[in-house]
């Protein structure tokens, strides 16, 4: 396109106009890539999941160590009093490798 346009093949409108649209399709793919990387990395998480599974399928203690390797964060929410008179408190565990929507 350059060459074009330095040989005057092309007129300086029309060279704005492909360069422009070029850019444009360029941030297109980039942005399909990332889409398609999205569902990879998902997978490499499960696949890491399953072997942190594998590996610690039946513990014979609750370790730190093992705590720290399969729980990413643990949420202890305020406790409520329910219309019985009842404590509830909510817990939310967030596992490695395993995406929450939140």
């Amino acid at each position: 396109m350059y060459v074009d346009r330095a040989s005057e093949k092309i007129t300086k409108r029309n060279f704005v106009m492909l360069s422009s649209k070029q850019i444009e399709l360029e941030e297109q793919v980039a942005s399909l890539r990332e889409e398609i990387r999205k569902p990879e990395q998902e997978t490499i998480g499960a696949e890491k999941w399953i072997e942190l599974i594998k590996e610690n399928a039946v513990p014979k203690e609750l370790t730190a160590t093992l705590l720290n390797t399969m729980i990413k964060k643990i949420l202890i929410h305020a406790p409520e009093i329910n219309e019985n008179g009842e404590r509830i408190q909510e817990i939310e565990i967030y596992y490695r490798f395993i995406r929450k929507n939140e």
